[in-house]
Formats: C-alpha cells, structure tokens, sequence
C-alpha cells in the first residue's frame, strides 16, 4: 500500500502547503515525506511541485493530477476502509479536535473506554477552544458546540436539546446570596469566555412562560480563553458561570456547582460531531459518534435547565 501512502501524502501536502505540516501529521520525517513525492514523481514522470527554500507549489501537471488524485483516492480509502468494516475489525487512527473543557474532564475518560472497546483504534486528540479548521487542520473529526454555519460540512447531532447552565459553587451562593433573576447579575461577580479578543459578557435568557428574550452584560471579574479555567474557577468559588451543559453535568450532579434561576431558559449549546464531507464518515467514526452519544444521553439526566 505505499502507493496509496505517497498519494495521501501528495494530496496532504497540497492542503497543508508545507512537507513539515505534512510529516508531523503523518508522524514521518520530512526526509520520508519528500522521498515520497520524488518517488511519486518518478514513476509518473512529471514535476508535481516547484520547491524553493521558502515555498511549495503545484506545477500546471500537478494540478491536473490533483484533480484526478483527490477523488480516487477518497474511493480507494473508502475501499478499505469497508474491507476492515467487513472484517469487523475497527482499527487505526483517529485524529480528533474537542473544546478545552469537555476534552479534559468528559471526552478523556470516554475515550479511554472506546479505546478498551476497541483496543486497534489510536488517538490523536488536539484540545483548543480555537475552532478547528476540519479541511486544513490533520483532524479527522471534531467536537464542536452548536451546528457549523459551513453547509458544506457534515454535522452528527450528540447531544442535541442541551443548554447553557447558569451555575455557581456553594460557596459563593453562601457569600453573594443567589440571583433570583438574570437582570440580577449585573451585581455579581460573573466568570467570562473570551474567544480571540471577544469576551463574552452578554448573557441571553428567555423568561418564564411568554416574554421577549433577555440579554444581560455582565460584570466579569475573571476573563480566560480556556473554559476549563471558567469552570475552575467557578468551582473555587470566584464567581458565577454560563457553562454549556456537558461540561458542569458532573459537577452539578456531585454538589459541587448549583444552577441558578431555574424556569429561565437559557442559550442552547448542542453538541456535534463535525467531518468534511460523508466519505469521511468511516466505520470508526460512525461507531464512535454512537458511543459517545450514548454517553451524553446518560450525564443530561442531572442538568438543570435542560429541555
């Protein structure tokens, strides 16, 4: 199969436009990704790529082969990809992308027992609250709250109906006192996700039975890019958080974090399973979309407010 390995990799190194990005990837050398595109080179006779120190582009050949490559190799990858289906044997590596929060504290153990399921299947997980780029980046599958704007992309519903959840510690509530309506947060110390440089500070909630929605900007004490470190900090007590629901289910479920104002409705954060297009959707990751979907049917139980 080294043919198709040199395909793959011609075609990787289209996308990623260096042979670095390519061989950290793939786990290679440099040395062993550039022998594959002189060797696929040779054997097809023409220049694929001009190289120079600085930059790496396809030659009028190399695009017209491009063109050819990309679909069959999809078509051969899918091939075998059946063939192991058929031999009921997941096995191989699985290059995923997952949010910062629900990827260390939800996803890790998860995966853990995926793996003990199927112990063939391999691992690449990249944790980031960055939005990955599924065409560009070597990621196979990502985790992702709230459906892709790309209509192009292929998004499998995990945990649809979940919802943001207002919460604090105890021990906060026991100082502050708990708001008992959002408007009530603008005297409190509030914990902010901030993306790029937005901070998230405008907090949406829809009242009780009929009424227009609620938006409420915050007054955040404490501003990190890692929602991991907004949960922590809620659970030391710093203030209160607007967490999606995955990632406080356990800590709500154990006590260790309260919901506030029940009966508003807050913004819905459903969770999704993300691949380019539907040849990606291999028999490993169609198995392990049904096994962590299952998985968040379980913790959805103790949240609260879910719908």
């Amino acid at each position: 199969m080294k043919a198709l390995q040199d395909l793959d990799i011609f075609v990787r190194t289209v996308d990623n436009g260096s042979l670095s990005a390519t061989a950290r990837a793939l786990d290679l050398t440099p040395a062993a990704t550039s022998a594959a595109l002189k060797r696929l080179e040779a054997e097809l006779g023409v220049q694929l790529f001009v190289r120079s120190t600085r930059s790496l582009r396809l030659t009028q050949q190399g695009e017209l082969f491009l063109e050819q490559c990309r679909p069959a190799l999809a078509a051969l990858q899918q091939a075998s990809q059946q063939l192991a289906a058929g031999e009921q044997a997941l096995r191989g590596v699985l290059q995923l992308s997952a949010p910062s929060d629900l990827g260390r504290n939800v996803l890790l153990p998860w995966l853990h027992e995926f793996q003990e399921l199927h112990p063939g299947v391999d691992i690449r997980l990249q944790l980031s609250d960055r939005v990955a780029n599924v065409y560009s980046d070597p990621v196979d599958a990502a985790f992702r709250y709230g459906k892709p704007p790309d209509s192009g992309l292929v998004a499998l519903p995990l945990a649809p109906g979940v919802r943001r959840v207002l919460c604090a510690s105890p021990a906060y509530i026991a100082r502050h006192g708990a708001p008992a309506t959002p408007h009530e947060l603008t005297g409190h110390d509030c914990l902010c996700f901030m993306l790029g440089d937005e901070v998230h500070d405008r907090w949406r909630f829809a009242p009780p039975g009929e009424g227009p929605e609620v938006t409420v900007r915050v007054r955040s004490v404490n501003v990190s890019n890692d929602g991991d470190a907004v949960r922590r900090w809620a659970l030391l007590g710093k203030g209160i958080a607007y967490k999606a629901g995955l990632d406080v289910a356990a800590d709500l479920a154990a006590g260790r974090l309260q919901a506030l104002c029940p009966g508003w409705a807050t913004e819905p954060t459903p969770l999704f399973l993300v691949v380019p297009s539907r040849r990606q959707l291999t028999p490993l990751v169609r198995v392990l979309r049904d096994f962590v979907a299952e998985k968040t049917a379980g913790l959805r139980a103790p949240m609260n407010p879910i719908t």
